[in-house]
């Protein structure tokens, strides 16, 4: 793994560029790079993928800054009132993000445009080449990791999760699915202070959306359910809508996936590793998440339980608008069900391996979600 100063210059060398804005980014990048050259078992393809990822962030952000500098009026952007999704991963929140990104008065972050920021969307005249290679990015995921399409449905204008713009920072669950990295993973659960990373997601979304029409925005990642303090403090006005089901239905698919992502870059996983991990941080995550939640945040959460979602996708969207009071339009019903029909109702169902194989004691980690479970079946009784 290069050092630092050497990420940092091929970024510089890349862009011709070198303010970086905030300094806030060298905390979590000094310690992904020591953690990745001290503890990670990479592979050759994978030391040169984290390189690439890690050097890729870096560049947007020396581009992103010389946007503000050359436009500084794209600061004026107002972000108003987002609906932010979260909630423990393999939930059915990227269904539903899907769903409500076929909204045409909202807006979504797309995956073209979330990994890849700069040129601002409004300013690509005729199709954005961003569009094509991020296409090639899904079909060669698809071909290294077969099983990922079916874990996590993906399209290349369709909604994506906000770890890259987290990444931005340095401080995002990602790179922990790449590699074994437990100082990385310690640090970013129990020590960083994520209040400049969610600051710099606000910058990077005043600039996509600069020079188009404002649409409310729709964002989701289930990461931020650790983090909702500081995220709040970079968006106060913030709506939630939390997805729920049985976390020991949860807890195995999600390190699943971790498996599926680690096997691309890692030689000798550690699957009793990644089955600690994520019983650890999600159940701390939903610890953190409850007492954002009793400490006078309940009113902004809307609930929906996995199963309701997967009965009735349309009606539980419309019961979600409702509560936003805003409108379900023809044209976002007609998109709905279109999704619905070709992706999600026509899907295989995934078969996930016993937990024994990630080393995990299903009757060890009720317990753990003992007081997330008690408020889960409260909180999506009120919302029907």
């Amino acid at each position: 793994m290069q050092a630092v100063d050497e990420l940092l210059a091929a970024a510089e060398g890349e862009t011709g560029l070198h303010d970086y804005g905030e300094d806030s980014f060298r905390v979590g990048l000094d310690r992904l790079v020591r953690a990745l050259d001290e503890e990670a078992t990479l592979t050759e393809i994978g030391v040169g993928a984290l390189e690439r990822l890690i050097v890729g962030r870096l560049v947007q952000r020396l581009e992103i800054e010389d946007w503000y500098r050359r436009h500084p009026e794209i600061d004026d952007e107002p972000i108003e009132a987002p609906l932010i999704g979260l909630g423990l991963p393999r939930t059915g929140s990227t269904a539903l993000a899907f769903l409500l990104a076929e909204d045409p008065e909202a807006r979504s972050l797309r995956r073209f445009e979330g990994s890849v920021h700069c040129p601002p969307p409004s300013t690509v005249a005729g199709p954005d080449p961003r569009i094509a290679n991020a296409e090639a990015e899904i079909a060669m995921m698809s071909e290294l990791a077969p099983r990922m399409a079916a874990l996590v449905p993906s399209s290349a204008t369709g909604p994506y999760e906000c770890q890259d713009l987290m990444g931005l920072d340095f401080k995002s669950q990602y790179f922990q699915a790449y590699a074994h990295i437990p100082s990385y993973s310690h640090w970013l659960m129990y020590e960083a202070d994520l209040t400049s990373t969610y600051r710099y997601e606000r910058r990077v979304l005043k600039l996509l959306q600069w020079g188009a029409p404002a649409k409310p925005w729709r964002l989701k990642c289930p990461s931020h359910l650790a983090y909702l303090d500081a995220l709040d403090s970079a968006f106060p006005d913030a709506r939630f809508v939390m997805t729920h089901r049985d976390p020991c239905e949860v807890i195995v698919s999600v390190a699943d996936v971790y498996r599926e992502v680690a096997g691309m870059f890692s030689a000798d996983i550690d699957l009793h590793a990644l089955g600690a991990l994520n019983v650890e941080q999600w159940s701390v995550a939903m610890e953190r998440a409850i007492a954002f939640r009793e400490d006078g945040n309940d009113h902004r959460f809307y609930d929906m339980d996995f199963r309701a979602v997967q009965r009735d996708p349309l009606g539980e969207v419309r019961a979600l608008y409702a509560w936003l009071d805003e409108p379900v339009t023809e044209a976002f019903e007609d998109g709905m069900k279109r999704w619905w029909a070709e992706h999600a109702a026509t899907r295989t169902p995934n078969v996930h391996p016993d937990p024994e194989t990630f080393g995990i004691d299903l009757e060890e980690v009720r317990p753990r979600f003992a007081a997330y479970a008690g408020r889960m079946s409260q909180w999506t009784a009120r919302a029907t």
